[in-house]
Protein backbone atom coordinates (compact mmCIF):
# COMPACT_ATOMS: atom_id res chain seq x y z
CA UNK A 1 0.00 0.00 0.00
CA UNK A 2 2.93 2.21 0.42
CA UNK A 3 3.18 2.16 -3.38
CA UNK A 4 1.37 5.60 -3.99
CA UNK A 5 3.37 7.69 -0.71
CA UNK A 6 7.10 6.42 -2.60
CA UNK A 7 6.23 7.32 -5.88
CA UNK A 8 4.69 10.79 -4.55
CA UNK A 9 7.95 11.69 -2.55
CA UNK A 10 10.05 10.16 -5.57
CA UNK A 11 8.26 12.77 -7.83
CA UNK A 12 8.19 15.64 -5.09
CA UNK A 13 12.57 15.00 -5.12
CA UNK A 14 12.49 15.61 -8.83
CA UNK A 15 10.85 18.54 -8.62
CA UNK A 16 12.80 20.17 -6.33
CA UNK A 17 15.67 18.85 -7.83
CA UNK A 18 15.36 20.66 -10.88
CA UNK A 19 14.90 24.12 -9.58
CA UNK A 20 17.91 26.22 -9.49
CA UNK A 21 16.17 28.81 -7.48
CA UNK A 22 15.89 26.20 -4.45
CA UNK A 23 19.02 25.29 -5.16
CA UNK A 24 20.84 28.53 -4.39
CA UNK A 25 18.42 29.03 -1.22
CA UNK A 26 19.42 25.40 -0.19
CA UNK A 27 23.36 26.28 -0.32
CA UNK A 28 24.39 25.40 -4.09
CA UNK A 29 22.17 21.74 -4.56
CA UNK A 30 18.72 20.92 -3.22
CA UNK A 31 19.18 18.15 -0.51
CA UNK A 32 16.44 16.39 0.83
CA UNK A 33 16.70 13.36 3.35
CA UNK A 34 15.23 10.63 5.32
CA UNK A 35 17.52 11.14 8.48
CA UNK A 36 19.27 14.43 9.26
CA UNK A 37 22.62 13.85 7.55
CA UNK A 38 25.72 14.10 10.19
CA UNK A 39 27.88 16.88 9.38
CA UNK A 40 25.82 18.26 6.56
CA UNK A 41 25.48 22.20 6.67
CA UNK A 42 22.00 23.66 6.27
CA UNK A 43 20.17 24.16 4.55
CA UNK A 44 18.91 20.89 3.74
CA UNK A 45 15.40 18.97 3.78
CA UNK A 46 14.12 16.08 6.04
CA UNK A 47 11.29 13.73 4.81
CA UNK A 48 8.99 14.45 8.30
CA UNK A 49 5.76 12.45 9.36
CA UNK A 50 3.77 11.65 6.03
CA UNK A 51 0.53 9.47 6.86
CA UNK A 52 -1.50 8.22 3.75
CA UNK A 53 -5.38 6.77 4.10
CA UNK A 54 -7.50 4.73 2.06
CA UNK A 55 -10.11 7.82 0.19
CA UNK A 56 -12.08 5.31 -2.77
CA UNK A 57 -14.86 6.22 -4.17
CA UNK A 58 -16.89 4.63 -7.00
CA UNK A 59 -14.44 1.90 -7.25
CA UNK A 60 -11.62 4.26 -7.68
CA UNK A 61 -8.65 2.95 -5.84
CA UNK A 62 -7.96 6.62 -3.63
CA UNK A 63 -5.29 7.56 -1.55
CA UNK A 64 -5.37 10.68 0.79
CA UNK A 65 -1.88 11.82 1.45
CA UNK A 66 -0.23 14.51 4.13
CA UNK A 67 3.67 15.25 3.97
CA UNK A 68 5.79 17.15 6.19
CA UNK A 69 8.96 18.24 5.03
CA UNK A 70 11.19 19.83 7.43
CA UNK A 71 14.10 22.43 6.58
CA UNK A 72 16.93 22.66 8.80
CA UNK A 73 18.18 26.48 8.76
CA UNK A 74 21.44 28.04 8.62
CA UNK A 75 22.41 28.94 12.33
CA UNK A 76 21.33 32.46 13.41
CA UNK A 77 19.41 32.37 10.39
CA UNK A 78 15.35 30.91 10.53
CA UNK A 79 14.94 32.72 7.30
CA UNK A 80 16.84 30.07 5.23
CA UNK A 81 15.11 27.76 5.96
CA UNK A 82 11.47 29.66 5.24
CA UNK A 83 12.79 30.76 2.11
CA UNK A 84 13.18 27.46 1.00
CA UNK A 85 9.82 26.18 2.05
CA UNK A 86 8.32 29.42 0.58
CA UNK A 87 9.94 27.97 -2.47
CA UNK A 88 8.74 24.85 -2.38
CA UNK A 89 5.03 25.81 -1.34
CA UNK A 90 5.54 27.84 -4.77
CA UNK A 91 6.79 24.60 -7.03
CA UNK A 92 3.70 22.51 -5.82
CA UNK A 93 1.47 24.89 -6.65
CA UNK A 94 3.05 25.85 -9.88
CA UNK A 95 4.12 22.36 -11.52
CA UNK A 96 2.05 19.23 -12.84
CA UNK A 97 3.32 15.85 -11.60
CA UNK A 98 3.79 12.42 -13.01
CA UNK A 99 4.03 9.89 -10.82
CA UNK A 100 5.23 6.43 -11.66
CA UNK A 101 2.50 3.99 -11.48
CA UNK A 102 -0.07 6.34 -9.76
CA UNK A 103 -2.41 9.48 -11.11
CA UNK A 104 -2.06 12.95 -8.75
CA UNK A 105 -5.18 14.36 -8.22
CA UNK A 106 -4.29 17.30 -5.86
CA UNK A 107 -1.61 18.38 -4.72
CA UNK A 108 -1.66 21.41 -2.73
CA UNK A 109 1.12 23.44 0.18
CA UNK A 110 -1.46 23.55 3.70
CA UNK A 111 0.60 24.93 5.79
CA UNK A 112 3.95 26.36 7.15
CA UNK A 113 5.13 26.53 10.19
CA UNK A 114 8.47 27.63 11.75
CA UNK A 115 9.81 26.67 15.46
CA UNK A 116 13.32 25.65 16.97
CA UNK A 117 14.37 21.95 17.32
CA UNK A 118 14.26 21.47 21.69
CA UNK A 119 17.64 19.55 21.23
CA UNK A 120 19.86 21.24 18.81
CA UNK A 121 18.76 24.92 18.92
CA UNK A 122 18.23 25.12 14.94
CA UNK A 123 15.58 26.19 13.57
CA UNK A 124 13.19 24.87 11.01
CA UNK A 125 10.34 25.60 8.66
CA UNK A 126 7.87 22.68 8.38
CA UNK A 127 5.75 22.77 4.96
CA UNK A 128 2.72 20.55 5.38
CA UNK A 129 1.61 18.99 1.67
CA UNK A 130 -1.57 17.62 1.12
CA UNK A 131 -2.45 14.96 -1.95
CA UNK A 132 -4.76 12.65 -3.83
CA UNK A 133 -3.91 10.19 -5.66
CA UNK A 134 -5.73 7.30 -7.62
CA UNK A 135 -4.25 3.97 -8.65
CA UNK A 136 -5.94 2.70 -12.12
Amino acid sequence: MSGPLLALRAALIGLFAADTGLARLMGGRVRIHDEPPPGAPPVYALFGPAEMRDDSVDGALRHRHSHALILVARPGSARTALDAADRMAALVAQSPLALAGHTLVLLRAAGIAVHRDERSGEARTTLMLEAVTETP
